[in-house]
């Protein structure tokens, strides 16, 4: 099982450690704002459907598989190691809303979404408020700090990839209200979350690596990430930026119970 493991992790360290995600993400929003220039029609309903159910799908195949391989061991010690984890985010959600992070990330969207809807009565809207819109929009999502931090600690760039993806299909409508300058909204998506990757790369991952507590925050990060299926099925509403603090307490646990 560990030689499987170590098989189908290569994928994420071909690229000999250096953390990509953020760059995929930022040329995923500039090949959505070159294909909504060029592209004058909107997808079909039927198309939209699939686009969405393939991104959810990918969403639930990505996170797994970071849990699965974070998790090592016996059968007692998955079971263990599953059991702090689901802790780790039933208590990162607690904290997360005694600090409001998710009130705090609507307070910052409501804000965007102001931006769009005034672009959207008066359009073309103004260059700098679409950069401003698209980039709290791109950086807020929970999805790109999670991915970020398992990009820097794992090289797993896989759930950036995806959020590559979504940012990019966002682009093909928010280029049709600002037009192309809009695209500049890619550079500092680029530095945020490629900043918070290469600070779990180079001061994070040595400090829990050293402690063998990577995999913790791993596991905890894949979980929450499957949650963002959830979001995009428009199953239920789920407030994912609750559930961050879960990736420092992930290793909390990790150190209490080994």
């Amino acid at each position: 099982m560990a030689r499987l493991k170590e098989i189908v992790f290569f994928a994420g360290r071909r690229h000999n450690g250096r953390v990509i995600g953020a760059f995929l993400n930022a040329l995923g929003i500039l090949a959505g704002a070159l294909s909504g220039l060029t592209q004058r029609r909107t997808y079909s309903a039927r198309v939209q459907n699939f686009l969405k159910s393939s991104l959810g799908a990918l969403a639930v195949l990505f996170g797994l598989h970071l849990a699965w391989l974070s998790i090592n061991g016996t059968f007692l010690s998955g079971v263990k190691q599953i059991f702090l984890t689901a802790l780790a985010i039933v208590l990162g959600n607690w904290l997360g809303r005694l600090l409001g992070l998710q009130k705090l990330s609507n307070r910052v969207g409501h804000h965007a979404a102001g931006l769009l809807a005034e672009a959207q009565r008066n359009p073309p809207g103004k260059t700098a408020d679409g950069v401003v819109a698209v980039t709290i929009l791109f950086c807020a999502a929970p999805l790109g700090i999670i991915g970020a931090v398992a990009d820097g600690l794992s090289n797993y760039f896989y759930l950036l990839a995806l959020k590559a993806v979504m940012d990019g299909l966002a682009m093909m409508s928010f280029v049709r209200i600002y037009r192309w300058p809009v695209a500049f909204a890619a550079v500092p998506v680029l530095a945020f979350l490629d900043g918070i990757s290469v600070a779990a790369h180079s001061y994070a991952a040595p400090i829990l690596d050293s402690h063998h507590w990577v995999d913790s925050v791993n596991a905890a990060a894949g979980f929450v990430a499957c949650a963002t299926a959830l979001v995009i099925f428009e199953v239920r509403r789920v407030e994912l930026a609750n559930f961050l603090p879960a990736l420092a307490i992930a290793p909390l646990l990790a150190r209490l119970f080994n």
